[in-house]
């Protein structure tokens, strides 16, 4: 059974294909995620607030939705899921944020390029609830990010002799 804390979990699920969608969807339900599901990267770009529309300087601080974990399908219309997961990574706001990669194809070199370029798990479909199961410590690790980076939050400073010596802020953490 599933932990009623995983429930603040919100996940983002992207996926062309309606069958797949509703699977990945009821899974994700299943477990107590919260879900939004999307049918295409655009979509699920617009729903981070990354739409090419208002694309400036600001466009990174717009984001108001706080989502745990995007889960996209691979082959898609116009913006593959490689497409998105790139897109997300380049972002200031969203880097942290865990992207699982999924399709039907076994294909290594694909899975391999997704998982070099910061893809934290590839599932091949159909998605299955143990795949599920795998997203927990990724979920938990993105809860913990904010803190740990406050605990690694340091000040440098360089010495007479050229190292440098590190000063611990005051935090409260």
């Amino acid at each position: 059974m599933a932990m009623a804390a995983d429930a603040k979990f919100h996940v983002l699920a992207v996926d062309d294909t309606l069958i797949d969608r509703k699977l990945i969807e009821k899974l994700l339900k299943t477990s107590s995620y919260q879900v939004t599901a999307v049918d295409s990267g655009t979509r699920a770009l617009e729903f981070l607030g990354l739409n090419n529309k208002n694309r400036n300087s600001n466009a990174d601080a717009s984001v108001h939705v706080e989502v745990s974990l995007i889960i996209t399908d691979y082959c898609m219309p116009g913006m593959t899921g490689y497409d998105l997961l790139r897109k997300i990574k380049c972002s200031s706001s969203l880097k942290d944020i865990p992207v699982v990669i999924m399709s039907s194809d076994n294909i290594p070199s694909r899975i391999n390029r997704c998982l070099e370029d910061g893809a934290e798990e590839f599932f091949l479909k159909p998605v299955q609830l143990s795949d599920v199961n795998k997203l927990r410590p990724h979920l938990m690790k993105s809860r913990c990010k904010p803190n740990i980076n406050k605990r690694k939050a340091v000040e440098e400073i360089a010495s007479p002799d050229g190292t440098r010596s590190r000063r611990y802020n005051e935090l409260e953490v």
